[in-house]
């Protein structure tokens, strides 16, 4: 039985802190203060960079020579709450650079220095504090860039954006700011090396150039240039900074060579040891040009990222589980290639699923024993990355991951490589597209794994994208064809996988036991609507042919189905009367296979308003599996089955986020098979800031689930023949999610993460299928013949408990030390026990923990 989450405490929480009694303060510059803006500003999108024969201090102060120099930008205007209107308080900049480094200085007045909020959090955690952000597109492409935050205390915050406004958080460049409170307002004064930005090779520049300011006390958010929330786009709407002359296009090279040392448990033939572990590795970013750049991960270890959180899946689809490891997160936007995606329906699933490199050894042989690894080990990976002059976005990933063995050297997982290639070229100035896609493995199995792995497996796609009438509305498109090979009785098992099921027996599909490959191809086309106006829409089509196989680097729940979808949505970016922001969306879709079996006809509505007071209110009510449609899958390759119609009601709140104490919670109920299943979930959570340093937040899970229509087991009979077997399952889960967090300095910080986790399930009333499409849900199902099976029906206990204890202190820019420890607690019971959860808890504590203590220290170089 595969295992399914039903209910997890995944409430991933954004540390933020309030301020100290005592802030810093610093001496006061020279620049006249002005708390109101000129009565007829003059709004510009055009500034202009100042060359600095010497380089100024950074120290948050404009006595520099530079800053004299430097022509300042002053024409900032809100864009929220209210869009295009006065601010509140005067901002000011100053641009300026030289061979290798960009500045900015950014004063920031505010007559009442004392009430400007504070927030002390660890690195890329967004407290609820005043905040300036840059946003530099080097490329000028519109589309990419970077943003460099940072609020009074220091703390930044760093992104590279892609697709014109989505941000991939996991970059963390190598960048120096200062900052300091005085007596009319607070600054930021940045240097930001040219290595950590890219731009073409030519004797001026031009890039696209835009500044944030958050004024948290008011919830009030200014920009240079103006930015219209209502409009679609970020990297559209910068301006441009100019003057940017005579820099150099240097092949940069940056090393981070790192050391580990791991003390962890391990299971011997007598109990329970400890084993002593220490490696090196190193990472490496090149560039070959300004604007292409080579990482590279020797050995790497990701010992400091935290736990995945516990799952128990009774569904035929695999668990997706986030990509948490920084070499593969960085640079996300370049090789994302989703499938089956729309603004609807988006469940993850794609053509690269970086989590396939280094993945859990498959053991098709089932070889593996207790000292066996529970991870591949990566020997090495690289990543090819960058934009040239004309357009063309360019990004090539290898890895190559190492063997590995089971009891007498028997393996559990062949040496294999992966590679990704993606290409995308821009047109009519970022506002069209085209791209291609191709990725490949390649393993070298033995006798051990060619019949139940693939040798080899290559997809190939290409997309397009047309944005026209302001960048508002966009037309896309794409096509994928994938081929897998290997041994006959791979490719057969491939067809039976929970992906295929080619022996349904009313699939039209034949199971070819004589194959030595599968091939497959998939579509997509959407129109949407996603600026402009309150008024959003898109429309989209999707399909999958019954051979479309991706998982061997990719992530794909089931092949065999098309479908299409409608969302509306009135979208209110603008204050209104009665709330800050609002969005009302109205959705329907439906999914049927290649034959034309409706599988899911399905409507929605959700409705999300901020309120005022900057509360949020959420509700949704949806009904899926309406008449007429069939679960083609749900029996595990055996024949279709009508749906019964299910109802989904929700609904939640999230509390102010600027307070000390942030409430939020979730409910879900439904009720489905006619009123013989229904369930039901509560998901509390506060987050409490003790103080500016240190908060605290406390989540939960509780669900109950009845579920009258749970597939039990494909089970032989006498006649020789399968019996689709389904039963009654009463279900009920309980989670935690803890996290704690402290931050002496805007460097040095503790993190601590605890997740406790219990699901435990009675099935009943098995039975098998009788008519499974009957309208009468009584029909579908008899009595099973098996007594044995019917008089003592199993049942299940899962518990387990996930920790990370990690000391983390960026002793230098971009060098880091790392003290982490890891604990992981689990156990299985195929009994449902007679303890209610709170017992089953205190078991949990009980069973033996599996400690990892670690350290790890890297040291950045730069040239």
């Amino acid at each position: 039985m595969r295992s399914f989450a039903l209910a997890t405490a995944a409430l991933v929480t954004v540390v933020l802190v309030m301020p100290d009694a005592a802030a810093s303060q610093a001496v006061a510059v020279s620049a006249p203060a002005r708390t109101a803006p000129p009565t007829a500003p003059t709004v510009t999108s055009v500034a202009s960079a100042t060359r600095a024969t010497r380089a100024p201090v950074i120290d948050g102060r404009d006595d520099d020579d530079i800053w004299r120099q430097a022509t300042p930008i002053t024409e900032f205007r809100e864009f929220e709450p209210k869009e295009n209107a006065d601010p509140r308080f005067r901002t000011e900049a100053r641009v300026a650079y030289d061979a290798r480094n960009l500045y900015v200085f950014a004063r920031m007045f505010d007559p009442h220095p004392d009430s400007i909020k504070h927030a002390l959090t660890r690195r890329d955690v967004r407290g609820p504090s005043d905040q300036i952000k840059v946003i530099i597109d080097a490329y000028h492409d519109k589309r990419t860039g970077i943003e460099l935050a940072v609020n009074p205390d220091g703390v930044k915050r760093d992104y590279t954006i892609y697709d014109d406004n989505n941000e991939d958080e996991s970059w963390d460049g190598v960048w120096d700011v200062a900052t300091t409170v005085d007596s009319l307002g607070w600054t930021a004064e940045y240097r930001v090396p040219l290595s950590q930005v890219r731009y073409g090779d030519a004797p001026t520049h031009t890039f696209g150039f835009g500044i944030w300011r958050d004024i948290e006390r008011f919830k009030e958010r200014v920009s240079w240039p103006i930015y219209s929330q209502s409009r679609n786009g970020l990297m559209s709407q910068l301006g441009d900074l100019q003057g940017v002359d005579g820099i150099d296009s240097p092949r940069r090279i940056e090393l981070m060579p790192y050391t580990v040392a791991k003390n962890l448990s391990q299971q011997t033939a007598s109990g329970f040891g400890r084993s002593n572990n220490v490696a090196v590795g190193a990472d490496v970013k090149y560039g070959l040009t300004s604007n292409l750049t080579i990482d590279a991960t020797i050995n790497p270890d990701f010992g400091q990222v935290e736990s995945d959180p516990s799952v128990f899946n009774l569904r035929e689809v695999e668990t997706l589980f986030q990509e948490k490891r920084p070499f593969f997160l960085e640079g996300t936007g370049i090789f994302r290639d989703d499938v089956n995606c729309n603004i609807v329906n988006c469940s993850g699933e794609g053509l690269f699923y970086s989590r396939r490199v280094g993945r859990s050894p498959t053991d098709p042989g089932g070889y593996a024993d207790n000292s066996s690894p529970i991870a591949t080990t990566i020997l090495g990976a690289g990543k090819l990355t960058g934009r040239l002059a004309g357009g063309l976005s360019l990004g090539l990933l290898e890895a190559v991951t190492q063997r590995e063995q089971g009891s007498f050297d028997r393996t559990i997982e062949p040496q294999s490589n992966y590679m990704v290639l993606r290409a995308s070229q821009d047109l009519r100035a970022g506002q069209s597209g085209v791209g291609l896609i191709a990725t490949a493995v390649n393993r070298q199995l033995d006798g051990w794994t060619e019949n139940g792995l693939r040798r080899s497996a290559y997809v190939a796609g290409f997309d397009f994208r047309h944005q026209f009438f302001n960048r508002n509305y966009t037309f896309s498109g794409s096509a994928t064809r994938s081929q897998v090979s290997g041994s006959a009785p791979s490719i057969t098992a491939l067809q039976l996988s929970p992906v295929h099921d080619y022996q349904r027996p009313d699939g039209n599909l034949r199971v070819d036991t004589s194959a030595t490959s599968l091939s497959g191809d998939a579509e997509q086309v959407k129109f949407s609507k996603l600026g402009g106006g309150i008024i959003r829409f898109e429309t989209s089509w999707q399909r999958t042919s019954p051979g479309f196989e991706i998982n061997d680097l990719g992530f794909l729940g089931r092949a065999d189905e098309q479908g299409q979808s409608n969302w509306f949505a009135l979208n209110f970016a603008k204050q209104g009367k009665y709330w800050r922001r609002a969005q009302f969306n109205f959705n329907q879709w439906q999914l049927m296979n290649a034959h034309g079996m409706l599988t899911d006809f399905a409507a929605n509505t959700n409705w999300h308003i901020n309120t005022k007071n900057n509360w949020w209110f959420h509700t949704q009510a949806t009904q899926l599996q309406l008449p007429g449609s069939f679960c083609d899958h749900c029996t595990r390759g055996g024949p279709a089955i009508r749906r019964s119609p299910l109802l989904i009601l929700g609904g939640g709140f999230d509390g102010n986020d600027g307070r000390r104490i942030i409430p939020s919670f979730w409910t879900n109920w439904g009720r489905g098979d006619y009123g013989r299943s229904d369930f039901a979930s509560v998901s509390p959570w506060v987050q409490v800031r003790v103080s500016s340093r240190f908060d605290v937040s406390v989540g939960a899970n509780a669900s109950r689930n009845r579920d009258d229509s749970q597939w039990y087991g494909n089970l032989p009979g006498p006649d020789s023949l399968l019996h689709y077997t389904f039963a009654h399952l009463r279900q009920a889960t309980l989670a935690f999610t803890n996290r704690l967090n402290y931050t002496a300095t805007p460097n040095l910080s503790l993190q601590v993460y605890a997740a406790p986790f219990v699901t435990k399930g009675q099935f009943t009333n098995v039975r098998e299928l009788d008519q499974p499409r009957a309208k009468d849900y009584d029909l579908r199902y008899k009595t099973y013949f098996d007594t044995k099976v019917t008089s003592s029906p199993r049942g299940f206990n899962f518990k387990a408990f996930n920790s990370n204890v990690v000391l983390r202190w960026e002793y230098r820019p971009g060098s880091a030390l790392f003290a982490v420890w890891s604990q992981g607690r689990s156990g299985f019971d195929p009994q449902y026990g007679t303890q209610q959860l709170g017992g089953d808890f205190r078991n949990l504590f009980g069973l033996h923990p599996d400690n990892t203590f670690l350290v790890k220290m890297s040291y950045w170089f730069s040239r």
